[in-house]
């Protein structure tokens, strides 16, 4: 997005509808803008708040052109606007799409920032560091790159695995940026991404950002994002899930292997007056203890969890023995702490050296650490969930809030005049008192806008006349057959989403050597690649789990079905969500009503919602799960469904093709 004089018109709806008008700039200069009236209702509905402050409410259903609805108004305000989204895919196309088409349909000049989490961009002085302690020649294609970038994102060198660790030692994380001491700071990739936002007037991050800008300013550590009192929440549905993770505590042994490297690297500084080797010796208790802590935290985790579960919720009684390795470790940290102090400050200034910056960056994060580790060990705050989490070779000891809303409230909303969160799915059978209340919202302009899509001509919704009970043992071979007889009459062109792993590869076990389609299966390739394969292989079948289920967008025949297994609740096993019924419970509240039962409708329509993403796109919607009839709840579900015609009948699938 170019950057141009930050120069504006006088703006009033008058403005926005002008823009929206059926002859108008956008439909002058957007190839296949189409005028629609869902549309031009949310893009006045936003510039009202912008305008008058408060909150807003939006649920745009699908073919709405939410994003259009939005941006327009947010560049005519005549403010600073912060758009937020949940994904990095519409991240991107706002940025280098949308924005770009838009200042040259309006005429209207402004200033753009685009804004990554700053772990996606180099660090210029830890990249000197890594240099100076590898084999010459290992990072001289890196070399060659940071010299040439204006940005230092990462994502411009795309033969670097997602999982290097490479990276991992040249990232600008917050955790060891020297901020303002550091060498290199006006030359930092981050400094300038700063001030690229700071002198814009649209700016463009994503809610993992926001919320770790949010925790920072929470934690009074400074800021990530320049200030910004109006702010739209695109994919508003995410953020409960987001702000959970942020305002969280965590450890894990890569936080505690990066800390040792670290460590390690300045202990050999020629900076680093070590004659006597302790702050080496420092390094290698925490390490030894580290090393001991996790490897009996996961050990127990395997001893004590069940097969598959990733999450195992735990509380102080839980560590038994492991709690001497934690002591042991936070005393570790805090002779890391103390050492490196004194190396990198007092005792260098009584050896009259300037300070060492590495140095006591490395003590305050051992202090953190420390911090961190005996809150997690403690377990004890009655408003945090505690849990232990395996994921490859990866351990990590988590706290979560359980309850976030006020958090939000507080350290997000509230610091905003305005403030839109839109989504396709927002409300439940019409109402928001659900996102009201896991947000902490109070007053709000609510505002519901239907699909553009004619979802009578263009849909249909297949529910099997008999199912068993999800619980039953033979429900896996009826999703089996079921799934089977409407591939076939589909031609599969299909996603087949489901639950859990566990459903998924029974289900592929049983169809494998029946369907002449080809099947594509979650986890035997990464997410784009396996999106790529559907997109190019003619009647492919998709089988996947949580991960399609958004932010995936496939237009045309090559998707024509959907099938879901189950109604998505949330594993009552899960520690977040068990916490959550217990406190919705202790408050006198209906835990099954207001919080599981809208957490199923919400996540079952963006499953669904993969199907239908134009007008000209025509499909099946299956739901296999007969608790939608047979369950008092199932009415709820029904009730916030598309509005497509209903039937039972298998037949009537390949009816649908053939009309």
């Amino acid at each position: 997005m170019p950057e141009v004089s930050p120069l504006r018109r006088s703006v009033g709806l008058s403005a926005v509808d002008e823009a929206f008008a059926d002859d108008g700039p956008l439909a002058r200069a957007i190839e296949h803008f189409e005028p629609r009236g869902g549309q031009r209702q949310m893009a006045r509905a936003v510039a009202d708040v912008l305008a008058d402050g408060g909150v807003l409410l939006a649920e745009a259903g699908t073919g709405t052109g939410k994003t259009m609805a939005y941006l327009v108004p947010a560049i005519l305000s005549g403010q600073r606007v912060l758009i937020s989204t949940g994904t990095k895919t519409l991240q991107e196309q706002i940025y280098f799409k949308d924005l770009p088409a838009l200042a040259k349909a309006l005429a209207v000049t402004f200033r753009a920032a685009y804004m990554k989490g700053r772990a996606n961009y180099l660090c210029l002085h830890r990249f000197d560091q890594a240099r100076a302690s590898r084999p010459p020649g290992v990072l001289d294609s890196m070399a060659s790159w940071a010299a040439a970038t204006e940005t230092g994102d990462r994502a411009e060198l795309e033969d670097l695995p997602d999982d290097s660790g490479l990276w991992s030692d040249v990232a600008a994380t917050a955790e060891t940026c020297l901020g303002t001491d550091c060498p290199q700071y006006q030359e930092c990739f981050v400094t300038r991404m700063r001030q690229r936002a700071a002198e814009s007037d649209v700016v463009v991050v994503n809610h993992h950002l926001l919320c770790a800008d949010a925790a920072v300013r929470h934690n009074s550590y400074g800021e990530v994002i320049p200030e910004c009192a109006h702010l739209v929440l695109d994919e508003a549905h995410q953020l409960e899930d987001v702000a959970t993770q942020y305002f969280g505590i965590a450890i894990s042994n890569y936080r505690l292997d990066d800390l040792v490297r670290d460590g390690d690297r300045v202990s050999k500084s020629t900076t680093t007056n070590d004659p006597n080797g302790e702050i080496q010796r420092a390094v290698s208790r925490v390490s030894d203890h580290a090393r001991a802590f996790f490897g009996a935290i996961a050990m127990a985790r395997r001893q004590r969890g069940r097969s598959g579960e990733e999450r195992q919720r735990i509380g102080p009684e839980w560590f038994g023995d492991i709690i001497d390795h934690g002591l042991a470790l936070g005393t570790a940290l805090d002779g890391l702490e103390a050492v490196m102090a004194l190396a990198g400050g007092t005792g260098a200034h009584a050896a009259g050296r300037e300070p060492d910056e590495d140095a006591m960056s490395v003590a305050r994060r051992a202090g953190e650490v420390r911090d961190d580790l005996r809150f997690l060990l403690a377990a004890s705050d009655r408003s945090y969930v505690y849990f232990v989490e395996t994921r490859g070779r990866g351990v990590f000891l988590r706290g979560a809030p359980i309850d976030v809303s006020q958090i939000v409230k507080a350290h997000l909303l509230g610091r905003m005049k305005a403030t839109v969160l839109t989504s396709a799915t927002l409300a439940v059978a019409g109402s928001f008192d659900y996102v009201r209340r896991r947000l902490g919202i109070d007053d709000a302009v609510e505002l519901c806008v239907p699909s553009e899509f004619d979802f009578a001509r263009q849909s249909l919704m297949y529910l099997p006349r008999r199912m068993p009970a999800p619980k039953a043992p033979e429900f896996a071979d009826a999703v089996a057959t079921q799934v089977t007889a409407i591939l076939q009459r589909t031609q599969g062109r299909a996603f087949v989403l489901f639950t859990s792993y566990a459903m998924m590869h029974a289900v592929y076990e049983s169809i494998m050597g029946t369907l002449r389609y080809p099947l594509l299966v979650q986890g035997t390739a990464p997410r784009s690649t396996l999106l790529k394969q559907f997109r190019t292989t003619p009647h492919a079948v998709l089988l996947a789990t949580s991960a399609f289920w958004q932010g995936v967008d496939v237009a045309g025949e090559q998707l024509s079905c959907v099938v879901i297994d189950k109604l998505p609740f949330a594993s009552p096993a899960d520690p977040i969500t068990a916490a959550r019924i217990e406190a919705i419970s202790a408050d006198g509240g209906d835990a099954f009503n207001d919080y599981q039962v809208p957490v199923a409708i919400l996540n079952l329509l963006q499953g669904l919602g993969r199907l239908i993403r134009h007008r000209t796109d025509r499909g099946v919607l299956a739901v296999l799960d007969p608790r939608l009839k047979t369950m008092g709840y199932g009415r709820r579900f029904l009730a916030s469904l598309p509005p497509s015609p209903m039937t039972h009948d298998l037949g009537d699938i390949e009816r649908f093709f053939e009309g």
